[in-house]
């Protein structure tokens, strides 16, 4: 079996990390009001959506470029893979009793959607800043919801419920 070539570490650029970087913060900043509203879809939902955008992009364009055949189209890798957790994800989405559950969950499944797709391109400088990216936001930003009043834990719910 004939793979893609591997994207070294080493090659990780300013570039790429830039423009994940400026996603995620611009994903925070539009969910930062959602987030003072006590409004389903906060902080990390929205911070986690933007930085698989911006990832997805990134690794479209790089193997577009990697990949040179005649028929060549890994878009379509990210419609099928986009269509198939967008289905799941609105599977898992749940309102009950004026609650949206699960939101966070099914924008961390499109990211680990994405991430599969890096990892199987070789991908790798693009794996390792998304990892960092989304485990901080992901890990971090429960604090950060713990200010606003909406710290599942100390709530005692156990999934990503919020408020509409």
């Amino acid at each position: 079996m004939e793979l893609n070539a591997a994207t070294p570490l080493h090659w990780m650029g300013w570039d790429m990390i830039a423009r994940l970087g400026v996603a995620a913060v611009l994903g925070l900043l539009l969910g930062l009001d959602r987030e003072w509203r006590g409004h389903a879809a906060g902080m990390r939902t929205h911070g986690l959506i933007c930085v698989s955008a911006a990832a997805t992009v990134v690794s479209v364009m790089a193997l577009y470029h990697q990949l040179d055949g005649p028929r060549m189209d890994p878009l379509r890798v990210f419609e099928a893979a986009g269509a198939f957790i967008g289905i799941i994800g609105a599977g898992l989405i749940v309102f009950s009793k004026g609650r949206v559950h699960n939101l966070t969950t099914a924008a961390h499944l499109w990211l680990a959607t994405i991430l599969g797709i890096a990892c199987g391109a070789a991908q790798w400088p693009l794996v390792a800043v998304l990892t960092i990216a989304s485990t901080a936001m992901i890990t971090l930003l429960r604090v950060v919801e713990g200010w606003f009043g909406r710290d599942e834990r100390r709530l005692g719910r156990e999934n990503d419920d919020q408020q509409i």
